[in-house]
């Protein structure tokens, strides 16, 4: 099976040389990465916001929890110091328009506190309190062009009674009957202590806001109900009075949207929305009349995937645009027409800001997480370096391939080598799919708790990350096509990958392990039943076992139908079965781990249940469930990250390195240090 290797040009330039003293990652690594996660440019023209994301360091016995948000400003490449002290956990950073104040939102220590937006002025003083919300958290927030008025966005008001009842045992859910819908507020930052915030008249659930150049107009983000369903399948832009919050006009987009943005005369607003009701991702770019609500398409049928958007102080509109596992730069004007494209240089750009001529970028390459960028003439000037220690990280070679499906589609993925390269033969191999399927991977930095990437490639593995039938960023059409198609032709992709690896002497195939979440744990499983001759070791997280269970419990059944199934389970119960994991158990040979958030609404913890019980009931194959309280759909805490990524680094080792046999052990030991270690075990 042929191969073609690209993107190699751009490779060289980012190809950085590891030091002397050159090791392998370690999983223990995964938690001291540092992500630029929010950026946010200065009018002025006198600085760059940035939030700076970090795991807690329970290695070094840190208190377990989520990432955790700083505060930094660079001034220029290689200048950036500290705002605020490090306790600081913040999100939503904004620079006031008169570039005086950085605003964002924060919680205070104290169970009676409530997240509330704050400021520090850009030249010196602390931070103080602008605004709040007396019974409720402020979720989002936008500032008017004269730098006095924001406009908040908080959660429902709390129902006292309720909290009285509940406190008192009466603590029953109705479900999915009890909506209670998020709030606009404004407040006049300027009026005193004392100030009320107003609320603004809004019916719907919000989730994002942005304010025309002249503050007369508000675009609203809103989806008809709070249910997940909908605010994945009918969340539409609305365009209201921003003092009334009367409705001026809905864009009526037939499909899911992405990121808009009013341009600077507040006529046009760019959107990235779907093409229709069953585009799986909202990937195609679009202009919309503010006025009226009436949209063209700028892009529409083009094999790409708009990512972020943003309009320059002189009119045109930067676009983010993902291009297979690559991205680029995408310059349009007023009328839509394409008039530059920057090539990055290999990194690849995930969110756009701009302000005072000036456009930052975040960006992330195979080399680095994701990283502060500011584009100089064509060129992009790496302004921001928080890991600085990956120097010392033996790294593996990462490149794209394409190679040809059994039916002659052509298909993506990102390769990572083994460090020092395979040896002859191939080495053992790791698939990790990604979810949605309506996502990409793209050819950037690849390594996290549940991607095993840099981690892997020193452990001696090579990595493999398809972009299978279903994905993103190569069109509409190329994402459309695992529809009504469960389990067919998208997860042909990855068994077809197997031989073009080979071919490439990157790859035993016979040492072939399979993991990945979600719609990638549904890969996970499927590898380990209807494909398990393909794949030696299977680690499944969040995966769906059942699709007719599944459609049942998931708080998304109709997107499942939209974008997915395109039939309901009661019009072919057989069909739906088939496709589903549970199904094929008696084919099962493969030793699967199957891993999952207690707490998951999207793809229950029962889906887990039904694939273990039946694999552990109808087979002697080797299985083991691990269940992770208080996660969801994907761990969010330090402890559950790490544990996930040990026992997901160890199932392969055991089933991939050697001829397999008994399963690791269910606990194993904790590194002197982590929180929690006295008793050098962690809970199965």
């Amino acid at each position: 099976m042929k191969t073609q290797l690209l993107a190699g040009a751009t490779l060289i330039a980012i190809v950085a040389s590891a030091s002397a003293n050159a090791r392998p990652m370690t999983p223990e690594d995964i938690l001291k990465i540092k992500h630029v996660t929010d950026i946010a440019v200065s009018s002025k023209g006198n600085g760059i916001a940035v939030g700076v994301s970090q795991m807690p360091d329970i290695a070094d016995g840190a208190k377990n929890g989520t990432s955790e948000r700083n505060l930094r400003v660079a001034f220029a490449a290689g200048n950036m110091r500290d705002f605020l002290p490090d306790d600081m956990n913040i999100s939503g950073i904004e620079y006031s328009p008169d570039g005086r104040l950085i605003s964002f939102l924060w919680k205070p220590e104290g169970d009676d506190e409530k997240r509330g937006l704050y400021a520090i002025p850009v030249d010196g003083g602390g931070h103080r309190k602008l605004a709040s919300i007396e019974d409720s958290n402020i979720t989002g927030y936008v500032w008017g062009p004269d730098s006095q008025t924001v406009y908040l966005m908080a959660a429902a008001a709390t129902d006292k009674a309720r909290k009285k009842e509940s406190k008192a045992g009466f603590n029953a859910r109705i479900y999915e009957e009890e909506q209670k819908f998020k709030r606009l507020f404004a407040v006049d930052i300027n009026a005193g202590d004392d100030a009320e915030p107003r609320e603004i008249g809004f019916k719907g659930e919000p989730s994002a806001m942005r304010v025309s150049q002249d503050g007369r107009w508000l675009a609203v983000a809103a989806a008809p109900t709070t249910q997940v369903d909908d605010s994945l399948t009918s969340t539409r832009v609305h365009i209201v009075d921003a003092a009334t919050g009367a409705l001026k006009t809905i864009v009526k987009t037939p499909g899911k949207i992405g990121d808009f943005e009013f341009d600077r005369t507040g006529k046009t607003l760019s959107l990235i929305a779907g093409v229709d009701k069953h585009d799986p991702a909202a990937t195609t770019l679009y202009l919309v009349d503010a006025s009226n609500g009436a949209f063209r398409p700028v892009t529409e049928g083009q094999a790409n995937a708009a990512v972020d958007t943003e309009w320059m102080a002189d009119g045109r509109l930067a676009v983010a645009m993902h291009v297979g596992a690559q991205s680029e730069l995408r310059f349009y004007d007023r009328t839509g027409r394409l008039s530059s494209t920057i090539n990055p240089g290999g990194l690849i750009l995930r969110n756009l800001e701009t302000s005072g001529g000036r456009l930052a970028v975040i960006a992330d390459a195979p080399k680095h997480p994701r990283e502060l960028f500011v584009l100089n003439g064509r060129n992009f000037v790496r302004w921001s370096n928080h890991n600085d220690w990956l120097k010392d990280i033996d790294m593996g070679t990462q490149r794209t391939i394409r190679y040809a499906a059994r039916d002659g589609q052509q298909v993506e993925g990102i390769v990572i080598e083994p460090v020092g390269g395979a040896p002859n033969g191939g080495a053992p191999t790791i698939f990790r799919v990604h979810g949605g399927p309506e996502a990409h991977d793209s050819n950037g930095w690849l390594t996290s708790y549940g991607a095993p990437g840099q981690v892997g490639a020193g452990a001696g593995y090579t990595l493999f990350y398809p972009n299978y039938r279903g994905s993103t960023a190569y069109g509409t059409a190329f994402s459309k096509q695992h529809q009504n198609d469960y389990a067919g032709k998208e997860f042909n992709d990855l068994v077809d990958a197997i031989g073009a690896l080979e071919a490439e002497g990157l790859t035993r195939k016979d040492k072939v392990g399979i993991t990945g979440g979600s719609y990638g744990g549904y890969a996970s499983a499927w590898g380990a039943t209807a494909l398990s001759e393909h794949f030696a070791a299977s680690v499944m997280f969040v995966g769906i076992s059942n699709q007719i269970s599944k459609f049942g419990t998931t708080d998304i059944p109709n997107e499942m139908y939209l974008v997915h199934s395109r039939k309901w389970p009661w019009e072919n119960w057989q069909g739906m079965l088939d496709v589903s994991p549970i199904y094929h158990v008696d084919k099962a040979k493969t030793p699967i781990l199957i891993l999952h958030g207690e707490n998951d609404t999207r793809v229950a913890p029962s889906q887990s249940y039904e694939l273990y019980r039946n694999i552990k009931v109808r087979t002697d194959t080797p299985v083991r469930l691990v269940l992770y309280p208080g996660e969801g759909h994907g761990n969010r805490k330090a402890a559950a990250q790490y544990d996930y990524n040990i026992r997901m680094m160890r199932w392969m080792d055991t089933y991939l390195k050697g001829d397999g046999g008994e399963m690791p052990a269910p606990r194993f030991d904790l590194p002197q240090g982590f929180s929690g270690a006295s008793e050098a075990k962690t809970e199965d």
